[in-house]
């Protein structure tokens, strides 16, 4: 069913995919399994909670369940196989709490009916503050919001549970994501301030289409296990980023503002990002991957992200 040849991406045993959340990365990584015929539309199962993720997979020709991981009296349907499957764990924590408790339904409802292998997708911002330093898959947890911090719950879920049956495990701790689809221009094109750059904090991006890869290999390389910074190695800061993504689209860049008047104008999500200052090391991604990056700087990777 699914293999790939070439740039170390070739997997020994063909395996069914299951995809857990087809958000953006979801339904990319749907369609180039599909385009580029890594696997048969009858052998890939994938799991939503909107109608519209589900319209959207049923008509890609592929099996598509609705599930609430909400709802704890809730069951996966016996026709939703997982077992023996490169399962694809995207799908978004809650929005509030410090545990993950949608990773921890997912994870009751697998009992022994085991995958061959999982992908999870979190996020750097399991770091928290490094005040600018550069920080590596060695760096200490230390989730200083609880959004990161249901993030290392689920790290830690996945990771209890993969130790028990035995599957390997690979962690993508994934900085902002960018890429078509997936600029603030809306932001822009409301004039919304950002905090200027002498007060701006270090910000870590990765270009969809080099993630997509990413998650691509990590599935179909059984040489491959571990926890991975998913970045450009690139940082800059968050002012540079808007800055940028306003020239790149054409638009009037955006105005500027202090960090103190910024607690004021800005939301809390905003300004939680602020309060957050870390470059990511992502030496340890291109050295197992042994792939280097299509876009490694945002100069590049904007340039295709239209």
């Amino acid at each position: 069913m699914l293999s790939m040849k070439g740039n170390h991406m070739q997997n020994k045993k063909e395996k069914p995919v299951s995809i857990i959340g087809c958000g953006y990365m979801g339904r990319r990584l749907l369609q180039q399994l599909l385009s580029r015929k890594l696997t048969k539309t009858e052998h890939i199962d994938t799991l939503v909670k909107s109608d519209k993720s589900q319209e959207q997979c049923l008509q890609a020709g592929v099996t598509s369940i609705q599930f609430d991981m909400d709802d704890s009296n809730s069951h996966l349907p016996e026709t939703f196989q997982i077992s023996d499957s490169i399962l694809y764990y995207f799908a978004p924590p809650p929005n509030q709490g410090t545990i993950d408790s949608r990773a921890r339904q997912f994870i009751k409802q697998l009992k022994n009916n085991t995958p061959c292998r999982i992908i999870l997708i979190s996020t750097t911002g399991v770091y928290g503050n490094s005040h600018g330093q550069w920080v590596t898959e060695e760096t200490p947890l230390n989730p200083e919001v609880d959004r990161a911090r249901r993030r290392v719950d689920a790290e830690q879920q996945f990771q209890s549970y993969c130790q028990k049956f035995h599957i390997p495990l690979v962690i993508l701790r994934v900085s902002g994501i960018y890429g078509p689809g997936k600029l603030p221009l809306k932001r822009i094109k409301a004039k919304t301030p950002i905090v200027r750059e002498e007060d701006s904090p270090f910000s870590n991006r990765i270009h969809a289409d080099d993630l997509l890869e990413i998650c691509l290999q990590a599935g179909l390389s059984d040489a491959i296990e571990g926890i991975f910074n998913c970045a450009d190695g690139h940082p800059t800061t968050m002012c540079d980023y808007f800055m940028k993504v306003a020239k790149a689209n054409k638009l009037p860049q955006p105005p500027t503002i202090t960090l103190e008047q910024a607690k004021t104008q800005l939301s809390a999500g905003m300004l939680s990002y602020m309060t957050e200052s870390r470059r990511i090391d992502n030496q340890k991604l291109l050295s197992i991957f042994k792939r280097s990056l299509k876009y490694p700087d945002l100069d590049k990777g904007l340039a295709h992200s239209n």
